[in-house]
Formats: structure tokens, sequence, C-alpha cells
């Protein structure tokens, strides 16, 4: 299969274009700073470019199969860069016909709220408002789409091996104490390729 990464620089988009690599899968990748890719494959084309180019983003897309993405932002730094990269891509995939898309967003955001604990949602709605916030706007736009889409949200982010085993399911009741590792949050992005089981759903992610 052929894929399209966004965010592929990030720790957890790197993992993605990784295993998609290691399981036979070409990938096109759009990064703003190749050189942050540390990955080299001779099935791995990168894309200098923006996210928030339309022109570049249906240029990553044109040929794919199905898109992923990780997008995500530093404080202070390319505001609104998740919601409107992310209506660029669903633009790109409506005018090119690419149907499938799978998207890591975050434990916390969207109807995921009212299952947070109280320390979750302080730092939600505090420190992290800002991320969070970009976050629900593109769950709005990705929902609101005719695509065939997962939103995956991961509780806290840690390094370490894909163990393939770990919780998924919609109405989990998670703390700020609960984590996943990367690489398993790539893999069950993974899984959601040729899986309808979480089609159109919103699923967590925890160990």
């Amino acid at each position: 299969m052929h894929l399209a990464m966004f965010g592929a620089t990030g720790a957890t988009g790197q993992q993605v274009v990784q295993q998609a690599l290691e399981q036979g899968h070409s990938v096109t990748a759009l990064a703003r700073k190749p050189e942050r890719l540390a990955i080299h494959h001779s099935s791995l084309r990168i894309i200098q470019g923006d996210v928030l180019d339309p022109i570049a983003v249906e240029k990553t897309v044109a040929t794919a199969d199905a898109v992923l993405s990780c997008l995500g932002r530093k404080p202070f730094q390319d505001k609104d860069a998740v919601w409107k990269g992310t209506r660029n891509i669903i633009e790109a995939m409506n005018k090119l016909r690419v149907h499938r898309l799978i998207v890591e967003s975050a434990y916390g955001a969207g109807s995921s709220r009212g299952l947070a604990s109280i320390s979750m949602f302080a730092v939600t709605n505090t420190l992290l408002k800002w991320a969070y916030r970009e976050k629900e706007i593109a769950e709005t736009e990705i929902a609101a789409s005719e695509l065939d889409w997962v939103i995956v949200r991961p509780v806290m982010l840690r390094n370490g091996p894909r163990t393939g085993r770990y919780r998924v399911g919609e109405a989990f009741r998670l703390s700020s104490l609960d984590w996943i590792n990367r690489a398993d949050v790539a893999d069950f992005m993974l899984r959601q390729l040729t899986s309808d089981e979480w089609l159109r759903k919103t699923p967590a992610i925890s160990m």
C-alpha cells in the first residue's frame, strides 16, 4: 500500500513511518525540515514543504491509497497549523478521491474530555489548552467529512518498544498517570489501514 504521511518528523510520526516501511508499504512524507526525519529507505519519498501549503499537501497525497497524520506543534509556534493543515489534507483527499484517513489526536479532546480525570481535565484546560483546542477543531473537521476516518486518542506518550499489548476503547476513564508507548500508537494506527472495527470512531489507547 502507498501511504501519505503528515507529521512524519515528530516522535510518533517517525514510528509510523519506520513501521510502515518494515511492513512493506511505501511512504511519501511531507516535511518542512526533511533532515529531521532520520530514516533512509528506498520506499520512502520525502517532499519538502508545509502542511499549510495546499499544493504541497496535494503533491503528498497524490497516488496514495491512504493517509496518516500525526500533526502537532510546539507552544507559541505555528498557531492553528494543526487544524488548518488537517483541513488542507481533507480537501486534497476529497479532490484526489483518497478515502482512508488515520489521525493521531489526544485523550481528553472532544468527547473524551468528559471521561478524563480531574487532574487531566485541569491540564488540558490550562497548560495544554492551546494544543487541545486545535485538536478539537481538527477532529470536528474530520468527523464532518465523508472520509473513512479513524481518530486515535492516546494518553500520555512515552518512548519505548512496540509491545502490541494495549487497551483500546471509547469509554475509558483515564488519568494523567496513564501512558502508552509511541511505538504502540503507531502499531495501532497502521492496523486501521485494513480494519473497519473503529471506522468513523474515536478510540482511546493506553497500556
